[in-house]
This record gives structure tokens, sequence and C-alpha cells, in this order.
């Protein structure tokens, strides 16, 4: 009997609670035995640190990762979207490549080896991502950092011929799958509970 995959529908930013959802949804369910899951994804992006890890987890574990893009799949999304060895989009989506931004607290004071310490791990983390993406599409390292310093925006037929898209489908899963939900909302400190 082949049983459905799970489908994990991920409508969030790629930051650590998210991550660890996702991450623990897999293992609670390869723990049943599943190992074909289906991740959509719709994220805006979010901490490389994250991205990173939930990709090498993804491709590390012994299950079959289909990732679908169905609505818009930007920054460090790009690298989550990489961890299926399928990779699909709804015809009505985009991809979003960039660089790596340095976030400093207001009134921050740095020296400079400081500073040199964070251009280094910015540099480090811009070439971590055009790997990954160069791995999954067969660009180079090179073009793939250029596409991010360009700020690219793909729609999925451009996705599609750069090697980052398998097929361009609108059917998401089958009916009667099993699915399961990450979100997550911010949480407004002037409301009421």
């Amino acid at each position: 009997m082949i049983t459905k995959p799970v489908v994990i529908k991920f409508f969030a930013p790629v930051i650590e609670v998210t991550i660890n959802a996702l991450m623990n949804a897999i293992d609670q369910k390869m723990k049943q035995g599943i190992t074909n899951f289906i991740i959509l994804i719709s994220s805006p992006g979010g901490m490389v640190f994250h991205g990173l890890s939930a990709y090498n987890y993804l491709k590390g574990i012994p299950a079959i990762i289909t990732t679908h893009n169905f609505g818009s799949v930007d920054s460090i999304g790009v690298v989550l979207y990489c961890g299926g060895s399928k990779r699909l989009s709804v015809p009505q989506a985009r991809f979003l490549l960039h660089g790596v931004s340095a976030n400093f607290e207001q009134k921050t004071s740095l020296e400079e080896k400081q500073l040199e310490e964070r251009l280094k791990g910015l540099r480090i983390d811009v070439e971590n991502i055009a790997k990954v993406i160069a791995a999954n599409t067969g660009k180079s390292v090179e073009a793939v950092i250029n596409a991010m310093l360009e700020r690219t925006t793909l729609n999925p037929e451009e996705a599609q011929a750069w090697g980052l898209v398998n097929e361009i489908r609108s059917e998401l899963f089958e009916a009667g799958s099993e699915v399961i939900s990450i979100q997550f909302q911010q949480q407004n400190p002037n409301m009421q509970p």
C-alpha cells in the first residue's frame, strides 16, 4: 500500500520558531514511518542561519522531499525551497534572489576588527547561499552571486529556465492528504488576549 505524502504548508518567514516547527513536524511523521513529504512554501525570507540549517536537514534525512512554491519564495526562502529533490511552482508565483544584509541596533559601536568579522560573515553567508542555489540549478556560484547582487526576481517560467523549478503545476496535493500548517503571526503588544 502506497501512502500519500504528508503535506506541510509553510506560510511563514524563515525564523527559529517556524523552522523548528517544520523540522519537528517532519521528525514526528518520520517516527510514524512516513518518508514522503510535500512542503508548500510561501515565505518572505528570514534568517540565513535558519534557512541553511533547514536546507541541510531536508537534504540529509532519509525522506523524499518535494517543495512547491504556492505564492512567493523570497530571499533565504529560496534556499529552503532548494531542499526539495523535486521543485514545483504554481503558475502565479515569484522567486526573489538578493544579497545578505547586516542589522545593527541603534547607536551600536563596533571596532574595526568587529566590522571586518561582520563583513566576512556576510560574505560567507552570500557564498553559502550561492553554493546551495548553484548546486540545485546547474548555474555557477559566480552567476548566482551576480543574480543576488542584482536583486533578481523570477517568474515561474524564468525560474524553470534557470533550473530552479522542475515543473509548473497548479495542483498542490491529492484530495484526502494530511496537511500540517506552519504559520507565524507577529504578536501585537497593544492587543489584549
